[in-house]
């Protein structure tokens, strides 16, 4: 369902995250002072919500209403909770694929990803709170809607997901460089995860450490790496091509 992308004004965004409104991203204007204003960050902080401070020009082209130096960018999306996305999913498959998006900060490569994913049979995406792509209406048109089929959630950090998945029974993959093991050497039978990094820092060092397995694509060219939605494509077919074959 259709939501409106953007909220304005400091109380219309309070209300916004008391009524459990899906926000992705609040815009607060730089050197903004009050108690309304501290309320509202309170609020974000104890929610968790992604937030950026940004002068007051970067408000005014985002809306030309009365902001008050605050904006947010409402989800046109529900979000699942992580337990209920991967128990949901363990219940009624026996090889059951998840993707984890590692900060993935481009919206249209965002919705690159879950157009491919959905075409690859992915049973749920997760993403972090911070730092990852807001699902816009750029997003939904990159994802050709694909965003609306394919289940999502939300977590406070990516290693959650992963502990979670393993003590599930579930092998999570990181594509990478950081390794010798081509993708071609690791099996993707039986339930498991891939783990995709951002576009420029790629998987976090700690979040590596915490995976099951690393797997790479072979580069023959002098350029050192694929778009990331390329790269995941390649991966998730590779997963179709082996679960084919059993």
């Amino acid at each position: 369902m259709q939501k409106t992308e953007k909220i304005y004004g400091i109380r219309a965004v309070i209300e916004a995250i008391h009524t459990d409104e899906t926000i992705d991203k609040v815009f607060l204007q730089k050197g903004l002072k009050g108690d309304l204003y501290r309320e509202l960050e309170t609020l974000i902080r104890k929610k968790g919500i992604n937030t950026a401070y940004v002068p007051i020009e970067k408000l005014n082209r985002l809306t030309k209403g009365n902001h008050q130096g605050v904006i947010a960018h409402i989800s046109p999306i529900s979000f699942f909770e992580l337990e209920e996305l991967i128990e949901g999913t363990l219940n009624s498959k026996k090889q059951p694929l998840f993707l984890l998006l590692d900060q993935i900060s481009d919206v249209r490569n965002f919705g690159a990803i879950i157009r491919t994913a959905e075409c690859t049979g992915v049973d749920g995406i997760i993403v972090p709170r911070k730092g990852a792509a807001p699902v816009t209406s750029d997003t939904i048109k990159t994802s050709a809607g694909a965003a609306f089929k394919v289940p999502m959630a939300k977590v406070n950090h990516i290693k959650d997901a992963i502990f979670y998945l393993q003590a599930s029974g579930v092998k999570v993959v990181a594509a990478t460089e950081k390794t010798e093991n081509s993708i071609y050497d690791v099996s993707f039978k039986g339930p498991c995860s891939i783990v995709m990094g951002s576009e420029g820092m790629g998987i976090s060092p700690s979040t590596l450490k915490s995976v099951d397995e690393k797997a790479k694509l072979p580069m023959l060219g002098e350029i050192g790496s694929l778009n990331v939605s390329v790269a995941c494509g390649v991966f998730l077919y590779e997963v179709l091509r082996q679960r084919s074959l059993s």
